[in-house]
């Protein structure tokens, strides 16, 4: 079973590569391949072919996946990076902030 720490929708920065020290939201996640896909970063150039007439083709840019270990979630409270902790609460398994509890 491959688990991420971070989930869709989750606020994160990137703390190794190119794009080191920047903040993005999380679009995709893939527990398979140990990846994710940040909004606004990792752009990558794709080339792409047109598939019917008429249509264009050319160099389209995208985001390209990360590792999901090259982020780290950013805590809404304290707005720094974490590390991801868990409690229980109400017979429900939650996701807190190591630094100041706050839940995530």
């Amino acid at each position: 079973m491959n688990t991420l720490h971070v989930r869709k929708g989750d606020e994160v920065i990137v703390i190794s590569g190119k794009d080191k020290g920047k903040k993005g939201k999380v679009l995709e996640c893939s527990p398979k391949e140990g990846k994710v896909i940040v909004e606004g970063r990792n752009i990558v150039s794709k080339h792409v072919k047109p598939k019917k007439a008429g249509q264009l083709g050319g160099i389209v840019k995208a985001e390209g996946a990360l590792y999901a270990c090259k982020v780290m979630p950013v805590c809404p409270k304290c707005d720094k990076p974490t590390r991801v902790g868990h409690e229980m609460k109400n017979d429900k398994k939650i996701r807190v902030c190591k630094k100041c509890g706050a839940s995530l």
